[in-house]
């Protein structure tokens, strides 16, 4: 119905229900502030789950001290990548479900087979509706006595169990040292070595990563998020601290080698001559190295480009 705004004079369409913009519907086009890999391993009486402490804005490692993991309810723990504002929305939604699910007082609980397809049901919901949530999480948990849970969500709610995952860049990177180095009855510190040698990795191969890590556990009685620690890393190799390339600027030149070479000098023994030399009315670029016994002479550096 049209109804008379005393306001401005003029007619307008009041609000349908649910309506409270005018401005079109906007989506999120891509991640701004992102979170990287999220390794979770299962070991012999529980499930982990490890990441950094790293949320990079764009290119630019922002934020350095943010924790990427969420207990929900008693028994689970969810780690998430991606974008850390959509994570922040699917916590919010989590409390929300824990609270109504406490409110119930019937004694019965949810667990992480729950909480992992509801948060599944969540993202192809949003999926289909063209406006996905920028996250991959995995989550975990262990219900008392019940058997160990490893679930993977991505943003276009793909959704299955595994013994170890990653997800990000650890995906390429960590899954090949979780394939050698896990095994069925791996112990609780094993595990954790083996996420900390995953989380290394991947900071030494990707720009999104940070040396600085928590470890989250679930054994079935306690949901645990460990304080940050920082890896060990290391840079000193050899390979990694050559000069490769600087380029030696030492010169042995006469008045008439500079003249006829049009600025250009003879380098000396061993040096890498990189320039320009006029031959035959054409100018020619080079790069050569220079093995004589002593300083070549204008002749000799013309007949290399001849």
């Amino acid at each position: 119905p049209q109804t008379k705004n005393p306001y401005r004079g003029r007619l307008f369409v009041a609000d349908m229900p649910g309506q409270y913009s005018a401005d079109p519907k906007q989506h999120t086009l891509s991640p701004i502030v992102t979170g990287a890999t999220v390794i979770g391993i299962k070991y012999n009486g529980g499930v982990l789950i490890a990441c950094d402490t790293l949320a990079c804005y764009g290119g630019q490692k922002r934020y350095k001290d943010v924790c990427r993991m969420k207990q929900a309810g008693e028994f689970t723990l969810l780690g998430a990548s991606g974008e850390f504002s959509d994570f922040q929305y699917v916590s919010k939604m989590l409390d929300e479900t824990a609270n109504e699910d406490f409110l119930h007082e019937d004694g019965y609980s949810m667990g992480p087979h729950e909480y992992s397809s509801y948060i599944g049901r969540v993202m192809y919901n949003r999926r289909s509706k063209m406006n996905p949530l920028y996250n991959q999480f995995v989550i975990v948990g262990k219900k008392k006595d019940g058997p160990t849970q490893l679930c993977f969500v991505d943003h276009q709610g793909t959704f299955f169990n595994e013994d170890f995952v990653a997800t990000g860049f650890g995906a390429h990177l960590a899954v090949p040292l979780l394939r050698n180095d896990w095994k069925a009855d791996i112990s609780l510190e094993d595990a954790k070595q083996l996420a900390v040698k995953c989380l290394q990795l991947c900071f030494y191969r990707d720009c999104r990563a940070f040396n600085q890590i928590q470890i989250g556990t679930c054994d079935g009685e306690n949901v645990t998020i460990g304080e940050p620690f920082a890896i060990d890393h290391f840079w000193g190799h050899k390979l990694w601290l050559e000069k490769r390339l600087e380029v030696a600027t030492r010169a042995m030149q006469t008045p008439g080698d500079r003249g006829l070479l049009g600025g250009a000098s003879c380098a000396a023994p061993g040096a890498l001559v990189a320039g320009s030399v006029q031959v035959r009315g054409s100018t020619q670029h080079c790069r050569s190295e220079v093995a004589l016994a002593g300083a070549p002479s204008t002749r000799e550096c013309l007949s290399r480009f001849a």
